[in-house]
């Protein structure tokens, strides 16, 4: 691999130690701790998962329950605090609402895991009664552990026909999606009057559909000021139909191209709907959230959303959003998630079921490693990187007032390059964490390391920081590292 060089010139004083040669490709990272910016969430790092899970399983256990020990430690782990409970089989692919016993259990999980829940109602062909009686039963004993309720499920793919003859995996995007935004709004509307009119502390967060910035912006219009909404959600799968991607390299080029790079690259769809809804969300004073987020829709693409390219990518996402305030998102995750009208196993899932806990996924230790860099204030950083080495790096000043850089590197293939991160010798209490995978293979689907170590089953991960014994931070290509500085 081509080797780059990558200065770093935090903006405390310090100056990068070792000259660069002409041979090199310098990339030249600015952090300016005297300016701290934006405050990034407590709340930020969240999951989402289908209704469908609330349900016993063929032993009568809950997925969601009190006693459910790895899977609290694990929430602990990654640094979850938002609970998403929606997904199609909450709305207009319903099989079975939860009984209260299935609330009971969601919530004391919830309580006990230090989380708060989004909680998807049911619109499309639903009873606002029912509704009504689901939020007061709730609230009448969990109101500490909710956060808001949605009426709807991505309403913009409804169907318009009493038989829907769209295919199972066909029923997303604007070629398929016909069902008109005054006919939500008029049901929207009709539910929530009855469900303020026996729970008038309830909040409500809409519209939840998925890319589309124009629902947002007449939602906001029509009840952004108004009938108990909080927050403004949207949902994103940014590459589209997980069984369109043509071929696996394609697809993992997508998700980690650059701003510049790629017509269909996934940052370009990022900016294309923060442009279309939050500049008058912040004009109304609205937080908004992704409540629902993935790589690709319909559990997306084999040998693509379940390699160690998502780890990368999920961390940069994360970034991303809460570098534009987003006040937070939630992975779509689960063993089987919604494919259209039928459930299938996951390929996009932070991580399955296993005999003895949980098997951790790439993606995952994506959401890890922000939890580790990802708590405090953005710090300004600009980035001199005159030979466009595909990179992305975003600086947080903790609320340990140490500075938290976060370097990925998303080079790969034959032609990828690696980065050295030049660092003064004055930064002797740097300390670092690096995100890899095996032989740096962004195929890679299991074998996948944080601070030199796994996310164990039981949920507990026993890597940690590392001192910076060098002057210089080698990143290799498809790699991330979190670097630490402490200051004095």
């Amino acid at each position: 691999m081509k080797t780059s060089q990558v200065c770093l010139a935090l903006l405390l004083g310090w100056r990068c130690a070792l000259p660069l040669s002409a041979a090199e490709s310098p990339v030249t990272v600015s952090v300016d701790a005297k300016n701290p910016g934006a405050v990034i969430a407590p709340d930020f790092s969240g999951l989402s998962f289908e209704v469908a899970i609330l349900q016993p399983n063929e032993n009568g256990v809950r997925y969601f329950r009190p006693d459910n020990r790895p899977l609290i430690q694990l929430f602990h782990t990654l640094g979850i605090k938002s609970l998403r409970i929606g997904g199609n089989t909450s709305d207009r692919d319903v099989r079975k609402l939860p009984a209260e016993a299935d609330l009971d259990s969601l919530f004391l999980f919830a309580k006990a895991a230090g989380v708060k829940v989004l909680y998807c109602l049911r619109l499309h062909n639903g009873d606002p009664l029912a509704d009504a009686a689901t939020v007061k039963y709730i609230l009448a004993r969990y109101a500490a552990q909710v956060d808001c309720f949605s009426i709807g499920q991505e309403p913009s793919a409804y169907p318009v026909e009493k038989k829907d003859t769209r295919a199972a995996g066909e029923r997303m995007g604007a070629a398929n999606e016909k069902y008109q935004y005054p006919d939500y709004a008029a049901d929207w509307k009709r539910f929530a009057d009855i469900i303020i009119a026996t729970n008038p502390d309830v909040k409500f967060c809409g519209p939840s559909v998925h890319n589309n910035g124009v629902w947002a912006q007449k939602f906001m219009a029509d009840f952004g000021k108004s009938n108990h909404v909080t927050l403004i959600t949207e949902h994103l799968y940014p590459g589209g139909a997980g069984g369109k991607v043509p071929t696996p390299e394609n697809g993992r080029d997508r998700m980690l191209a650059s701003d510049t790079s790629m017509t269909n690259g996934f940052p370009k769809a990022y900016q294309k709907l923060h442009d279309s809804f939050v500049p008058q969300a912040e004009a109304d004073g609205l937080p908004y959230r992704l409540e629902e987020v993935n790589n690709y829709f319909n559990g997306g693409a084999t040998n693509v959303s379940n390699t160690f390219a998502s780890a990368l990518w999920g961390l940069d996402f994360m970034y991303w959003w809460a570098a534009h305030d987003c006040a937070g998102l939630n992975f779509h995750t689960g063993d089987k998630v919604a494919a259209g009208s039928e459930l299938r196993p996951s390929k996009y899932t932070a991580y399955f079921t296993a005999t003895n806990g949980y098997l951790i996924r790439p993606l995952g230790y994506g959401i890890k490693a922000f939890d580790l860099g990802g708590h405090g204030r953005f710090l300004p950083v600009k980035i001199s990187n005159i030979n466009d080495l595909n990179l992305s790096a975003y600086a947080v000043l903790g609320d340990d007032k140490s500075i938290y850089l976060t370097i990925i590197n998303k080079e790969h293939g034959e032609t990828a390059r690696d980065a050295a991160v030049t660092l003064d010798g004055s930064l002797a209490q740097a300390q670092v964490v690096f995100l890899k995978a095996p032989d740096n293979d962004i195929a890679a689907t299991a074998g996948e390391t944080l601070g030199g170590a796994e996310i164990r089953n039981d949920g507990t991960w026993s890597g940690g920081w590392s001192p910076l014994n060098a002057a210089a931070v080698k990143l290799p290509a498809a790699t991330a590292v979190v670097i630490k500085i402490q200051r004095h």
